[in-house]
């Protein structure tokens, strides 16, 4: 056997599927062996192999072990000549396992070798070629000295920006999206180290072929794609932390102690570094529509303005503060309005927005009828500035949609994605009839609601549920009751907190085809619906309330002070609900706690308030899950009616 290709996978089918084919296009010349690693991935991968790619050989692990233990794994395995660590987000050329074979044949002092690299868009990618990163080194590339001087023999050497890409050249270090070896040298300095989870592996082992007395070379002969920072997030606050500590990791092993501390003082430094710059950036994104929907909207008061004057009156009518503070503060109060609406929220919702300009609207109305008659400038400028935010918000995103503008696309146009938790009887049923109604959804597949395996079109079982929903990006989760207890059912609900998924539980009893009346119209799907208090929009709305319950108590406390039990108390808490650091209405404490509930604000009171004698521990939780379940803000109401009498009490400081 002349060639065996190590491919680990995780989770990037539609990339592995690719890079098979070309693999397989490159190795009909050559005796090959292809291994595929997979490391418990949660996307159809395997079942992708088993139906597509019957001749590679799979390595199914029933968990993550990591880069190396996973490239061990088919290592071990392997009866090649040479062994390829190939990433499954590559491509290469049909005749590229031929070339490097002869070279590492006619260079019998190689060890490893490395290839010319591009990315998606066809750019070199500079990682090709590398340098040993001593603590010098990684100065230069952690602070960008390298890619200010990217041709310099000193300051680029993280890159070897000196060395021409389209020549080829001995080099330190290459890279594991490529990575060619002589089994014989592997079989001398040892496999990959297992220590490190993901990234630097390639370097310790490249450092150590070389100190194994073997050369690393950096091959221009052939030119292969990777799709840098498709699986991978690189980017990422999380992944420069795992880059630079696999680093640490490696500084440990190889460098004199000194130079070790040294590294490790640098590489923390870039840590911190780096997630600066990853806070700015969240930052500059969240505000960057809100800043926009400001600039358009005074851009739109500045040249009414003017016109309304001419029309009605003479110009230079209204005074300057007009323009200088009071629609500034219109427009603070149209985009909180559309903050708490949800207008903000992606995909991007027409509805959502519309709606927070009508609150935004009426908000100001109700304002400008209360403030002195001396404040009050215009009804009709009013009205014109909010039709005229109504036109151009709406009009730019329509158009941010046209252009397919990343994070601009409208929620009309998505179909929803669906998974279904059930096993295969009772999956097979729902899936039907989904397929049955004209609903626009997507069926990426089914989840095992036990540790079972069934057929290829599972996704995984239910203890990876949080990673099939962000992996499949999973818009509606579908329970059959069936195979599910209830229970378990509220406790996954609970877990995916803050993923922004919806639920249905569909007991066979309930889930039907109904109110079809015509051959095209199917019906809907009748589902019981689960309206999750760690829904973002229902947090506004309850945050909504609490500030305006404490605002309309505050403004009657004259009248209703003397109503409740502890008078001070009430005041208190009053400005804790302002201040955010208590809800009106809260869980109730209790010992037997549901630790998966959502995380929400202590309460002044609890759903267990309502009741005149005391509830046994297991009736608290039970009411906590129902609350935290079907959340509606009437439901905080009718507590707060039944409990009035407790408002000035509060309950013990507990878990949020």
């Amino acid at each position: 056997m002349k060639l065996s290709v190590v491919i680990v996978n995780y989770n990037v089918k539609h990339f592995l599927e690719q890079c098979l084919y070309a693999a397989l296009k490159a190795s009909e010349n050559i005796e090959t062996e292809i291994f595929v690693v997979d490391n418990n991935s949660v996307d159809g991968s395997c079942a992708m192999l088993r139906e597509k790619f019957p001749q590679v050989i799979l390595i199914e692990n029933q968990q993550n072990l990591g880069f190396s233990k996973a490239n061990n794994q088919a290592i071990r395995r392997s009866k090649g000549e040479y062994v390829l660590l190939l990433n499954p987000d590559t491509v290469v050329e049909e005749n590229s396992f031929e070339k490097i074979c002869a070279f590492m044949d006619a260079h019998p002092e190689a060890g490893g070798l490395g290839v010319k690299m591009i990315d998606g868009k066809g750019h070199f990618l500079p990682e090709s070629k590398r340098g040993l990163p001593t603590p010098k080194v990684a100065f230069y590339k952690i602070f960008g000295l390298s890619a200010l001087f990217p041709k310099s023999k000193e300051f680029s050497r993280y890159h070897l920006g000196h060395l021409d890409e389209n020549q080829t050249h001995e080099v330190e270090i290459l890279a594991g999206a490529f990575m060619l070896m002589r089994k014989k040298a592997l079989n001398e300095v040892g496999l990959l180290d297992e220590d490190y989870f993901m990234y630097g592996e390639d370097i310790d082992l490249s450092y150590r072929l070389v100190l194994g007395g073997y050369k690393n070379y950096y091959f221009a002969g052939t030119t292969i794609i990777h799709y840098k920072g498709e699986s991978t997030k690189k980017g990422s606050v999380n992944y420069v932390k795992m880059f630079y500590n696999a680093m640490i990791i490696f500084a440990h092993k190889h460098f004199t102690k000194g130079n070790a501390k040294l590294y490790r003082f640098v590489i923390n430094m870039a840590i911190y570094f780096r997630a600066l710059l990853a806070l700015v950036s969240r930052f500059v994104r969240r505000v960057f529509l809100p800043v926009l929907d400001a600039l358009f909207i005074y851009l739109g008061y500045a040249v009414l303005l003017p016109y309304w004057e001419t029309l009605k009156f003479e110009s230079g009518y209204y005074p300057p503060e007009y323009l200088n503070f009071v629609v500034p503060a219109y427009i603070l109060i149209w985009i909180v309005a559309l903050v708490f609406s949800g207008g903000y929220q992606r995909p991007v919702s027409l509805k959502r927005i519309i709606s927070g300009l009508i609150w935004g609207t009426f908000s100001i109305l109700v304002l400008y009828s209360l403030v002195d008659e001396s404040l009050r400038f215009s009804r009709a400028l009013i009205l014109l500035g909010s039709a005229w935010a109504f036109v151009v918000l709406v009009s730019y995103r329509l158009v941010l949609n046209w252009l397919k503008l990343k994070n601009f696309q409208l929620d009309i146009d998505l179909k929803k994605r669906i998974a279904i938790v059930a096993k295969p009887e009772e999956a097979e049923r729902i899936s039907h009839l989904i397929s049955q109604t004209n609903l626009k959804t997507e069926l990426l597949g089914m989840v095992s609601p036990s540790g079972e395996k069934f057929g290829h079109n599972y996704l995984g079982e239910i203890g990876q549920i949080e990673e099939i929903v962000k992996i499949n990006k999973i818009d509606e989760l579908i329970f059959s009751s069936v195979d599910m207890p209830s229970r378990n059912i509220i406790s996954t609900m609970l877990q995916l907190t803050g993923l922004n998924v919806d639920y249905k539980i569909a007991p066979p009893e309930s889930i039907s085809i109904i109110g079809s009346n015509s051959i095209d119209t199917a019906g809907d799907l009748y589902v019981l619906q689960i309206n999750s208090i760690a829904k973002e929009k229902n947090l506004r709305y309850k945050r909504m309330l609490d500030v305006f319950l404490a605002i309309l108590f505050l403004l009657c406390s004259p009248l209703i002070i003397w109503t409740v039990d502890n008078k001070a108390g009430f005041f208190g808490n009053i400005f804790r609900v302002l201040s955010g650091r208590k809800s009106w209405v809260g869980y109730a404490v209790c010992e037997t706690r549901n630790m998966n509930l959502p995380v929400i604000r202590g309460g002044v009171i609890s759903p267990s308030d309502i009741f005149e004698s005391v509830l046994p521990e297991t009736k608290k939780d039970e009411l906590n899950i129902l609350y935290a379940k079907d959340y509606q803000p009437v439901n905080d109401l009718e507590y707060i009616y039944k409990a009035w009498k407790k408002l000035g009490c509060g309950v013990p400081k507990a878990r949020d």
